[in-house]
């Protein structure tokens, strides 16, 4: 059981057939029940897909993950398809953050800050009403000057499900930072490599550079106790047991 795991991409350039491509190592990173970090693993492709986190999905359940309460990605294409066939009760939380910088691109530099300071009104209402009301505002105050208002709707479900938590739980899956900080300490080892000979040769330096990252990961992270309090009392039975053993 992991009530909530992380995932993101962090990319490299990997020789393959006599030239440079660029590839990623899509890592999972999982929150035990007592509050450590755990990388569950590392796959390394060029292309995502369903059919793709399909087979990550089932990798992990063939290792023995059983349950994943909540799961929190970056914009990974088709993996929501895959999560719901492999863990069908799995909520999921798209990467607010991701969202942000991803509409910005679309933005005026001269509206940058404007168009911030609204969304930040969005994403840190006290309640989904308050959200769905203030993203209405914004629609009709942005909508005819900047095409990001359809990437938000289409993927409001997944953007707003912690909205469904109280604020301790809120603050630590509305973005992929606790993974985004492990992806930094990859780049420390690897950033003198300009390109890979291979994906085994990836593969080992990511292992050993995780190896010695965890190495750190002695403490629970911070507020554990509540937030695991708290998602006791929203998931009932799923987390009863593993609880009480």
């Amino acid at each position: 059981m992991y009530p909530i795991v992380f995932l993101d991409a962090i990319h490299f350039k990997v020789r393959q057939e006599n030239r440079i491509v660029n590839k990623a190592a899509y890592s999972v990173l999982g929150i035990t029940m007592s509050g450590h970090k755990d990388i569950l693993g590392i796959w390394i492709g060029e292309h995502e897909s369903a059919s793709f986190w399909l087979n990550v999905c089932t990798d992990l359940k063939s290792r023995g993950v059983e349950d994943i309460l909540i799961a929190c990605k970056d914009g990974l294409s088709g993996f929501s398809e895959a999560i719901n066939a492999a863990f069908p009760r799995t909520q999921i939380q798209l990467c607010v953050i991701h969202q942000i910088r991803n509409s910005m691109k679309y933005v005026p530099f001269e509206e940058e800050k404007a168009v911030l300071a609204d969304l930040k009104k969005v994403y840190q209402a006290l309640t989904l009403e308050e959200a769905e009301s203030t993203f209405a505002a914004f629609k009709d105050k942005w909508g005819k000057e900047i095409p990001i208002i359809r990437s938000w709707e289409n993927n409001w479900l997944e953007l707003t499900a912690y909205f469904s938590y109280p604020p301790e739980i809120r603050k630590m899956i509305y973005t992929t930072n606790i993974i985004e900080g492990y992806h930094r300490q990859l780049r420390k080892v690897t950033k003198t490599k300009t390109a890979f000979p291979s994906d085994v040769a990836l593969r080992k330096i990511i292992y050993l550079a995780t190896v010695e990252a965890s190495k750190k990961w002695t403490m629970p992270i911070r507020n554990w106790k509540e937030c695991i309090s708290q998602l006791a009392i929203h998931f009932g039975d799923r987390l009863q047991g593993e609880l009480s053993a």
